[in-house]
């Protein structure tokens, strides 16, 4: 790799094409990206090497060929898998290369990976997950928190900002993970309290999608406000924002590290019991907002 020719002609990979990880790389490549990429399931692959992407049959083929590798994942086990399982990125020689992760996994997991791959190959890690959803996926909104080396978060800044509108360092490996874990706090606890509201509002007789345009620019505003709301009050729910089982996910992690730390947190903790309960209801890849459905009345 030729550092002499600038950060901005870097080769670049994307592992993980789900809701979040085709609108990423469709802006790397809309940017101009040298990109290539690699998904479980190839069927979603077909798009993007339409759009100029280079298909890789595994992992560590991305990594043979990208110096900076990004990642959005289901979970902690799928990151392990690709990392280290049969060509997984451990495979391969990775000095100078990064590998940027996107999946929401638990702070510890995130510092495990990233010494036992430093060890294994040199490559280094970035946790960087994000904020934004689907919509900021695709608009280039996003907002990404990252743990890890200042240079290498400098090095892969100009790419990130192809993809967000955000790139900010909260400290060294996991701590990107540790705030990802505050804004599904935030988030979890909104999508539940937005619930209520819009039901309230349903059931008392008044137009439940007014409420954005009747609260805006009150203390009671948000984003979440704005674009939830309309959502859960007119049963919109395809695409999903997000699935159930990816924001019960989260806050069951919350709820682990706030043991951990002597951290009170009664609020998320009822939050992902009652996501539990729409998990069951809805089903585990339902969109999260019908949370709201879970107060349905019974038609007579």
């Amino acid at each position: 790799m030729d550092k002499a020719s600038g950060p901005q002609t870097e080769k670049l990979g994307y592992l993980g094409l789900g809701l979040m990880g085709i609108p990423m790389t469709r802006r790397l490549l809309n940017a101009g990206h040298d990109v290539t990429v690699w998904n479980r399931s190839p069927g979603k692959v077909a798009g993007l090497v339409e759009a100029g992407a280079a298909p890789a049959a595994t992992p560590r083929e991305v990594a043979t060929k990208a110096d900076i590798i990004f990642m959005c994942l289901l979970d902690a086990s799928a990151v392990e898998q690709v990392v280290f399982g049969p060509d997984g990125l451990a495979g391969t020689d990775g000095a100078g290369k990064l590998a940027v992760d996107f999946s929401s996994i638990h702070p510890d997991a995130a510092r495990a990976i990233a010494a036992r791959l430093k060890q294994a190959n040199g490559m280094g890690w970035i946790d960087a997950p994000v904020s934004g959803g689907t919509k900021g996926a695709e608009e280039g909104t996003l907002a990404v928190m990252a743990g890890g080396d200042a240079a290498d978060i400098e090095r892969v800044r100009p790419y990130v900002l192809a993809m967000a509108r955000r790139l900010t360092h909260m400290g060294p490996t996991g701590a990107g993970q540790t705030t990802k874990l505050c804004n599904q706090i935030i988030s979890g606890c909104s999508m539940a309290v937005l619930a209520e509201a819009t039901r309230l509002a349903s059931n008392a007789g008044i137009d439940a999608s007014k409420l954005p345009e009747a609260l805006a620019g009150g203390f009671a505003d948000s984003i979440p406000l704005q674009l939830f709301v309309p959502r859960m009050a007119q049963g919109i729910h395809s695409p999903p924002l997000g699935h159930i089982a990816s924001i019960l996910k989260d806050l069951d992690t919350v709820v682990e590290v706030a043991h951990d730390t002597s951290t009170p947190v009664p609020m998320t903790a009822l939050a992902a019991q009652l996501f539990r309960m729409a998990k069951a209801a809805r089903g585990a890849d339902a969109d999260a907002l019908e949370i709201y459905k879970l107060s349905e009345k019974r038609k007579e």
